[in-house]
């Protein structure tokens, strides 16, 4: 059996993830800012590869159904873009019962690393998950302008763009 990889690992990536996504943010697991350098980046990638290894044969869009259930809890016909307006963000940030770092933060870097991991370890993203990943890119844009007092907001949105460039390309 092969050696599992850990991680982000540019060396052990497949080479179109490389060339689509060159940026240095990306590939750096220390970066809270990237979509596997957060905890919750990590975890998806690592629960990712397991659901790969496990399931070779089934399409990706799977993952991401499982992925937004269990991290988000929800159906996962109601992960639409319902989701991505900015008053509906809104409304959850101020709502004390609602948490957002779960449902929304945690939720969409889990699906962003999801589709992002098949491209480090496939070369590609599933045309069928893209929706989802343009969703939660959006979500994490307009939850990113609401935080007050976020000095890393602007970065991380420019971060958020060039995945979402990616997404296009991939």
């Amino acid at each position: 059996m092969a050696e599992e990889t850990y991680g982000i690992d540019k060396d052990n990536a497949h080479p179109r993830a490389i060339e689509i996504i060159p940026d240095e943010f990306f590939w750096d697991c220390g970066n809270e800012l990237a979509p596997f350098g957060s905890d919750e980046g990590d975890m998806a990638l690592a629960e990712w590869r397991t659901w790969r290894q496990e399931n070779p044969n089934s399409p990706t869009l799977d993952c991401v159904i499982w992925t937004v259930e269990s991290v988000g809890e929800m159906k996962f016909s109601d992960y639409n873009d319902s989701l991505t307006s900015h008053e509906k963000i809104k409304s959850q940030l101020i709502d004390s019962a609602f948490d957002d770092k779960q449902y929304i933060f945690t939720l969409d870097t889990s699906v962003i690393a999801t589709a992002f991991g098949q491209l480090v370890d496939e070369g590609k993203i599933d045309k069928d998950v893209k929706p989802a990943v343009e969703r939660a890119i959006k979500r994490l844009k307009i939850w990113s302008e609401l935080q007050e007092n976020w000095s890393n907001a602007r970065e991380y949105i420019a971060n958020l763009n060039i995945l979402q460039q990616a997404l296009r390309i991939a």
